[in-house]
């Protein structure tokens, strides 16, 4: 198979260039972002013809301005070099709810209050206090149902991927997928358990994690990753690393996961076997690695596929989404990631479109390769999920051709 692990695009230097003033922009997001986050639903509840009364107009300006305050100090405090959980609860749950205010602050102050207008509703300062209580309402229900949703053990996803070159002997081959469990300041350790017994029930030839097990070291995490050890799996349970594990010591989690039992596909493949067929189930490193510094950390798809008959079908472990780029170039006919979390919060997938070629499901690259995009099991940050439901996933592959007898 051919290797493009290490190839780029000739153009590379000047697609820099063209996005330099994007790049420098961005510099500026840790800046402006809370800013805006905090400000435009403020003045949208308070300060755009609702005339409340000076009290509740001083009172609430006060509690955005200590948000606009307090959200980047617990963000420094909890995610610095103090590494505070309390602190980085209170952050990643300002930033989330900031975010649904700012939404739907926006949302219905552009829509809503026109078609009040239209309607003939009150006068202005009644369309105001409409569309102040609207706002108010619509992300109270959706903080809850989003909390809930973020801390529930996930629904079971399954479907049928057929694989044109999956021998017969292989079909109904079960793969079960995990990933982006992201264990971190809140402690899931229950809920990691109960996801684990949840996956048991599935009775999977495969176990797949693709990456981001946690924000942390494998040592502080190490309680709400132990019940991972207790999954079981016909064949084997395979793992590879997600973007996180290289901000948080990359190689502690892959010797964890080792010790749990788990097979860590670095840059390597294994064969399944069954019926007389062969699967090549193979794996890569994220595509941070290289840039993390860690010596031997980088994606390899020519090393993890080497040695691997050409004419087998391969199924792909790769953290990120947009891997499959080289994976279609290399005729791989599955690859699994996660990465996306669907987006977590709506509408943030319009931004995590920009970056990589899926969100969630099944999408076809290329002549023959078939991705599929988890929305992820756990949460990352702000501990809500809002139209992007987590997932466990039961892949059940089928071959064109059906098993003798």
């Amino acid at each position: 198979m051919t290797d493009t692990s290490d190839t780029r695009p000739a153009d590379d230097a000047a697609q820099t260039t063209r996005r330099s003033p994007l790049l420098r922009l961005t510099r500026y997001l840790p800046l402006i972002a809370p800013v805006l986050l905090w400000t435009v639903p403020c003045w949208v509840l308070l300060y755009s013809g609702q005339h409340w009364p000076l009290p509740v107009t001083a009172v609430v300006t006060a509690l955005f301005a200590i948000g606009l305050i307090t959200m980047p100090l617990a963000m420094v405090r909890g995610h610095g070099r103090r590494q505070q959980d309390r602190w980085a609860i209170l952050g990643v749950t300002l930033l989330g709810s900031s975010w649904v205010l700012f939404t739907w602050s926006v949302l219905l102050g552009v829509l809503l209050r026109p078609a009040l207008a239209v309607a003939g509703a009150g006068d202005g300062q009644d369309r105001a206090r409409i569309v102040t209580w609207a706002v108010l309402g619509t992300a109270a229900v959706l903080l809850v149902w989003g909390y809930t949703e973020a801390r529930r053990v996930p629904r079971v996803r399954a479907l049928d991927v057929p694989l044109p070159r999956l021998g017969a002997g292989l079909d109904g081959t079960r793969v079960a997928l995990i990933t982006d469990t992201h264990y971190g300041p809140l402690d899931r350790a229950r809920w990691s358990a109960r996801v684990c017994e949840v996956v048991n029930t599935l009775e999977a030839d495969l176990v797949c994690h693709t990456g981001d097990i946690a924000d942390g070291t494998a040592a502080r995490r190490r309680a709400q990753a132990a019940p991972l050890g207790t999954v079981r799996a016909t064949r084997a349970r395979v793992y590879v690393t997600g973007n996180h594990e290289y901000y948080s010591e990359a190689q502690g989690w892959v010797d964890l996961m080792d010790e749990l039992g788990w097979e860590p596909l670095r840059n390597r493949h294994l064969l399944l076997e069954r019926g007389g067929d062969t699967l090549v189930v193979a794996g890569v490193d994220d595509v941070t690695a290289e840039s993390s510094g860690l010596a031997g950390h980088r994606a390899h798809l020519a090393g993890a596929l080497d040695g691997a008959d050409p004419e087998l079908p391969v199924l792909l472990l790769a953290h990120q989404p947009k891997f499959v780029d080289r994976a279609a170039a290399s005729g791989v006919d599955l690859q699994l990631s996660g990465h996306t979390h669907g987006g977590q919060i709506w509408p943030f997938h319009h931004l995590v479109g920009l970056d990589q070629p899926a969100l969630a499901g099944l999408s076809h690259h290329g002549e023959r390769t078939l991705l599929y995009t988890s929305r992820g099991t756990g949460f990352w940050g702000p501990p809500f999920r809002i139209f992007a439901p987590s997932e466990i996933t039961l892949l059940v592959l089928r071959s064109p051709r059906p098993a003798a007898g």
